[in-house]
Formats: C-alpha cells, sequence, structure tokens
C-alpha cells in the first residue's frame, strides 16, 4: 500500500486529480444505478433526507477540524437559500434518474455551464462575449433535440431535468458568493443541516417503510455521493480546472454503459446528437473561459 501511495505521489498533478475526478464520476454513476432500483417504491424526498443525515454524519471529523467558531456564518440566509436550491435540486435529479435513461438524464445535467452563462449575465452582471452566448444556444438547441418535441408528448421528467440543472447552476452562483467569507467547511454544514431540514415534512410525509434492501439502498445513496464528492474535491485541488471538468464527461459513457448492460437502455440516435451537442458547446464554454483566465492570469504577472 506504501508503495503504491509514492508511486500515486509521483505522478504528475493532472493525471493524480483526473484520476480523482474519474472515480467521483464513477461513483456518481453507481449512485445513480442504485436509485434508479430504489426508486420503485421510495420517493425522491425519503432518498434526499437519507442523503443529507447520511452526509452531515459522515462530515463530522472536517466539522470538527473546522471548528466551532469557523462554523459561524454572518450570511445564514444566503446559506439557507443555497440550501433550497441545491436541495430542490438533488431530489430534481432523482426523479430525473428514476423516470429517463440514465444517458439523458445524465446528459440533462451539462446543461449547467449553459445556465451559468445566463445566470453570470443577469444575477453577476457579467459581459459575456458573443462566442460563449453562441455556444450557450447551441448547447439548448442539443437540449430540444434530446427532448424530441416533434411528435407525441414530453414526459414531465425532461422538464424536471433542465430544471435542476437551473437550480445546480444557481447553488454555484450561490456558492461564489459565499466562498468570499465562509470556508468550504461552513458551507457543507450549513448546506446539509438545512438541506435534512428541508425535507424532514416532506420525507416523512411520503414516508414507506424500507424493507431491508432498501435501507441498504438508501444508505449506499448517500455513501456513494458522499465518496464521489470527496474525489471530485481532492481532483480539482489537485489539477488544473479547466482540465478537470472535461474529464467529467466520462460519466455520459458510463451511464450510457450501464443504462444498457443493467437496465436494458438503448440510447437512440436523438439521444446520441442532443448529447453531442451539449457537450461540444459546454466545453467550447470551459475552454473559452479557461484561455480568459489565462489570459488574465498573464496579464496580472506582467503587471
Amino acid at each position: 500500500m506504501k508503495a503504491f501511495s509514492v508511486w500515486f505521489q509521483s505522478l504528475p498533478p493532472n493525471m493524480r486529480g483526473a484520476i480523482f475526478v474519474v472515480m467521483g464520476t464513477a461513483f456518481f454513476v453507481m449512485t445513480d444505478i442504485v436509485v434508479k432500483f430504489a426508486g420503485d417504491r421510495i420517493h425522491p424526498a425519503q432518498m434526499a433526507i437519507f442523503r443529507y443525515v447520511v452526509g452531515f454524519i459522515l462530515l463530522v471529523p472536517l466539522f470538527v477540524r473546522t471548528g466551532p467558531e469557523q462554523l459561524k456564518t454572518k450570511r445564514l440566509k444566503l446559506h439557507f437559500s443555497r440550501a433550497m436550491v441545491a436541495s430542490l435540486g438533488q431530489a430534481g435529479m432523482f426523479f430525473a434518474v428514476i423516470h429517463l435513461h440514465l444517458a439523458d438524464a445524465t446528459a440533462m445535467t451539462f446543461t449547467r455551464p449553459l445556465f451559468l452563462t445566463m445566470l453570470a449575465i443577469f444575477v453577476l452582471k457579467e459581459v459575456v462575449s458573443g462566442h460563449r452566448w453562441g455556444a450557450t444556444v447551441i448547447g439548448f438547441a442539443g437540449v430540444i433535440v434530446m427532448m424530441r418535441p416533434f411528435g407525441g408528448e414530453i414526459e414531465i421528467a425532461w422538464f424536471v431535468a433542465l430544471f435542476t440543472a437551473f437550480l445546480f447552476a444557481s447553488g454555484l452562483i450561490i456558492i461564489r458568493v459565499l466562498a468570499r467569507d465562509d470556508p468550504p467547511g461552513t458551507i457543507l454544514f450549513w448546506y446539509h443541516l438545512f438541506g435534512a431540514l428541508i425535507f424532514a415534512g416532506p420525507a416523512a410525509y411520503v414516508w414507506v417503510d424500507p424493507t431491508p434492501l432498501e435501507w441498504l439502498w438508501l444508505l449506499l445513496i448517500a455513501t456513494f455521493t458522499a465518496i464521489g464528492m470527496n474525489f471530485f474535491v481532492r481532483g480539482f485541488s489537485v489539477g488544473e480546472s479547466s482540465l478537470m471538468g472535461t474529464m467529467e464527461y466520462i460519466r455520459l459513457v458510463l451511464a450510457a454503459a450501464a443504462g444498457y448492460f443493467i437496465f436494458s437502455e438503448i440510447p437512440d440516435i436523438w439521444t446520441g446528437v442532443g448529447a453531442a451537442i451539449i457537450v461540444s458547446a459546454t466545453l467550447y464554454i470551459a475552454r473559452h473561459e479557461a484561455r480568459k483566465e489565462k489570459a488574465a492570469d498573464q496579464e496580472n504577472r506582467k503587471n
């Protein structure tokens, strides 16, 4: 084990970061698989309460290291707003995974950068280039292709998945504001605490007594999510953010494979074309932003 640790630490930072992100992505896909199994009888609100309670317990060591003084915040209302937005997004994601093919639900999550572009303009008052605007419009065209609006009704799960991506993007905008004053431990503490409180009532209302197997499903949902987040944080802390972000798209391949081999879900041409458009658009936005940040850093060093 020590030899492996030494070898792993000898790898370039981006290689280590990429391994962490891929591992995190794999755990997120495993979470979605378990959600799909549990979704036959367990309501998304019941899954969510377990995700937050168990997640809080697993993060206690981090909260202890952060310390009681650091856990105090002057932005309690903003923490609650972030928890409300993100927790509803979490439940929405569970709903989408249960009712859509895994590849379709996963592809919808990649619309977050498209919503971030819009929110950056209207909330943060950022100036967005025409190239980024164009990529955003093309990305949403991919969403329309995947939703197959031509002929027949569109399932409500598609709109839930899309709204979920918007909620997650809104949560990221709020995190940017919170991170100016509060450390990660404080943000995670209030997020999990408020998330558990938000879902306490809804979970009690829709509660069904889980079977022993369903108890296992619920525990795995919370545990896999926490492990996946841990790997993601490690990956982005070690490697370059622009490169780590592109590694997340492996999730779409893993989700499609899991859907095919476990649930006999066969992606059609519209899923493939729409997902390709969404991924291309968001990759373009990521690369464009990375080049802009690099140019700004070089300019700051000159000054």
